[in-house]
């Protein structure tokens, strides 16, 4: 016998899909862009990693507490030598690499709904996307969030529902992909659908069973 219907409806599709930038869209590597940073400045990545990293200026520039020209000035303080834009977009851009499979898909989405992108990162980035990921400016036009605009970051769930709110799209008819799990939670949290990326092929499986790709 066939089974019998469920009464509960299928859950109404997404009128908002977020994408993460990093490790999501592209394939970031961190250590890659210390050890360029170190080696400008005889540092070691762990030096770098410190120096930047754990000793919170890289943070304060993702909240939006250190604007750009205050960001470059605390690294080229914190490791010694002149750091500008043009070293930073360098040693940004050596990391990042497309990855074409996701962008075909996220191409497929925005035939659907409205997508947007939100990275953890600074103001810096937002003023520099066109130079770093002009292939990400074709797909997102004008749709590309920084954390640093919200004055927090990521798993915040007040960032999740600023986006929303933003774009006029309640909560719950929104849609986060993330690959780290503590964010994928905050976007649970503040009300979101939302899916931890691993790979491709899972991306692909949770986007059908949205409705927005092709069986």
């Amino acid at each position: 016998m066939p089974p019998a219907p469920s009464d509960t409806p299928p859950p109404a599709p997404p009128r908002l899909v977020i994408f993460d930038m990093d490790d999501v869209l592209l394939r970031y590597d961190v250590d890659a862009r210390r050890a360029a940073i170190g080696a400008m400045a005889g540092l070691t990545v762990a030096d770098v990693e410190r120096l930047i990293w754990t000793s919170g200026i890289e943070e304060a520039s993702d909240v939006g507490a250190l604007m750009p020209d205050a960001y470059l000035s605390a690294i080229a303080g914190a490791i010694g030598i002149p750091f500008g834009r043009a070293e930073w977009l360098r040693t940004r851009a050596l990391a990042m690499t497309l990855d074409m499979e996701v962008l075909g898909l996220v191409a497929q989405v925005r035939a659907r709904v409205p997508i947007a992108l939100l990275t953890n990162n600074g103001h810096i980035m937002k003023e520099h996307f066109d130079v770093l990921v002009p292939g990400l400016r074709a797909l997102f036009g004008p749709a590309m969030h920084v954390a640093a605009e919200f004055g927090s970051k990521k798993p915040d769930p007040a960032i999740y529902k600023g986006l929303a709110a933003l774009y006029g799209v309640d909560p719950a008819d929104a849609v986060m992909i993330d690959d780290k799990s503590a964010n994928v939670e905050g976007a649970i949290a503040a009300g979101l659908r939302a899916h931890c990326f691993r790979d491709v092929d899972e991306l692909r499986g949770f986007l059908r069973e949205l409705g927005l790709l092709p069986i």
